[in-house]
């Protein structure tokens, strides 16, 4: 049950439904059904956070979200793991709860639950970074995809202060993340990425032009971002799939990566929407299945010796895919 002290923590921590929208944050969005169901993604993601930052328990927690369409569960999960990381970061704070939460019921959603703790790092001072990522036992994909914590990280700074990190396109200071500082704006760029499509409201037209607008150094990472949205959370119809696949033109490989990571995701979790199963199809001419084979088949136990984290080699080869079946379509 909530306490005294939880219900104050959720009413100065927790932001409103309607202050996470894209209105009140000034996007140009045109209202539509598809526009609705992305604008529902940080709505239920302040839903699952309100619920954990009043300290809610594990077993309400799970309770709770399974309430949670399967659609946006994930999403939920997303801010209950922000919640728990918060209240571990705490000082007297440290009780397990993210680790038992990712272990536990968050173990299906981990791609998820790791952008959960991304948006705690927005929250919490750099010092508080060091032990924030829980040692986890026995779960799939870890440490290798706790990358998406940093992505999680651009997405928050991109979405709820997008004037400096969009408009003015500042970059984040280097953390040794994984010990890999280098790495950590490029992982930061990809969840700019994601964020663009949603501040765009699912409209490849000025998504694609947001992206135009950055250096062309940081123009990939966004594109994966942006496949990986438009794949996971959804926004679009057939004809504006299409145009987004013309628009990433060189970059086309980086949106498909983008596309086989989410589907990994999706399929993972054990539910796959009826957008994913389109945007696959459209972005990268796999089925869901076809590009869920592909991720698995080039996931590999890198180590992390070398000079890129096994993160991104497992990037490169799934783009490698791209390119290759690229060829031999024009041969």
């Amino acid at each position: 049950m909530s306490t005294f002290i939880g219900v104050l923590r959720k009413k100065v921590l927790a932001p409103s439904l309607a202050s996470v929208g894209f209105a009140d944050r000034g996007f140009p969005v045109t209202h539509t059904d598809a526009t609705a169901r992305l604008e529902a993604v940080p709505q239920a993601v302040v839903c699952g956070f309100e619920w954990a930052i009043e300290g809610a328990s594990l077993w309400e927690i799970e309770r709770r979200l399974a309430l949670i369409e399967p659609e946006q569960r994930g999403f939920a999960y997303e801010g209950a793991t922000m919640g728990y990381t918060i209240l571990d970061a705490m000082p007297g704070g440290g009780r397990n709860r993210t680790r038992e939460l990712l272990e536990g019921p968050g173990r299906p959603h981990i791609f998820l639950t790791y952008i959960g703790i991304g948006f705690a790092m927005a929250r919490l001072p750099r010092p508080l970074w060091k032990n924030i990522l829980p040692e986890l036992n026995g779960v799939p994909y870890h440490p290798v995809m706790s990358w998406l914590a940093v992505d999680g990280f651009g997405f928050d700074r991109a979405y709820f202060d997008t004037e400096k990190w969009v408009g003015e396109q500042a970059e984040p200071q280097p953390y040794p993340w994984a010990g890999r500082p280098e790495y950590f704006a490029r992982a930061f760029d990809q969840g700019v990425g994601r964020a663009l499509w949603f501040i765009n409201g699912g409209n490849p037209e000025a998504a694609a032009a947001a992206v135009g607008r950055f250096a062309e150094r940081r123009r990939a990472d966004l594109w994966s971002g942006v496949g990986l949205a438009a794949t996971f959370a959804g926004g679009s119809d057939q004809p504006g799939l299409g145009k987004l696949r013309r628009l990433a033109g060189e970059h086309y490989d980086e949106l498909a990566l983008g596309v086989v990571f989410a589907v990994k995701a999706r399929t993972y979790s054990g539910y796959v929407p009826a957008h994913t199963h389109l945007a696959a199809g459209v972005l990268t001419d796999l089925s869901v299945q076809g590009a869920q084979n592909l991720a698995d088949r080039t996931e590999r136990a890198d180590g992390e010796d070398g000079p890129e984290p096994a993160y991104e080699l497992w990037r490169q080869r799934i783009r490698d895919e791209f390119d290759v079946a690229a060829r031999r379509r024009a041969s």
